[in-house]
């Protein structure tokens, strides 16, 4: 995400976008380098529930679930790039890195594009690691609420970390020019 140019990689919920065809630095190995780290992160909190049977269930949904998102977008880059597109992902596998492909990135790193677009994934760790530990406890062990917290806070104190930095990080970008990327 911090070497994405402008224009790609985006959170599209209404429509595609690509101002550019992003073919290099992790693109450069494979196509889908973010649907992958977000699967890593997910199964990363599933496996921690250690239930054997979980992470295949897991895997299999989101398979399920990302193989038509990767459908519509490869429809639509294209579409929209050609025969550059059909090139590179000919060449580029689609979900499983090929390092000797690699080629540096053409952007430099911007920790100012990471901070802007990935505060929603670390509210979402901390609300997951919260939810499951509370689950756990709670349900699955009976203990009741107030002993949880008692004796469980730490899990609350890293939720209201994760909401502390989802809501300053969220106001920055939407009220401020401080997250703003200047590009090269």
């Amino acid at each position: 995400v911090g070497y994405a140019p402008t224009g790609t990689s985006g959170r599209n919920t209404r429509y595609q976008r690509a101002d550019v065809l992003n073919t290099t630095g992790l693109y450069s190995i494979m196509r889908n380098p973010l649907y992958l780290g977000n699967y890593l992160a997910i199964i990363g909190i599933v496996l921690s529930l250690m239930v054997w049977w979980l992470p295949v269930i897991v895997t299999l949904l989101y398979w399920l679930y990302i193989e038509r998102v990767i459908a519509a977008e490869e429809a639509f880059l294209s579409k929209t790039f050609g025969a550059a597109y059909l090139t590179w992902a000919e060449r580029t596998p689609a979900f499983l890195p090929t390092f000797a492909l690699w080629i540096p990135p053409e952007t430099r790193f911007s920790f100012k594009r990471v901070l802007r677009r990935e505060y929603n994934g670390v509210l979402a760790v901390a609300a997951s690691f919260f939810v499951i530990e509370g689950v756990l406890d709670i349900v699955f062990e009976r203990e009741s609420v107030a002993d949880w917290f008692a004796d469980d806070n730490a899990w609350f104190v890293v939720l209201l970390a994760g909401a502390a930095w989802f809501f300053v990080l969220r106001f920055l970008k939407k009220k401020t020019g401080l997250l703003h990327v200047r590009e090269n």
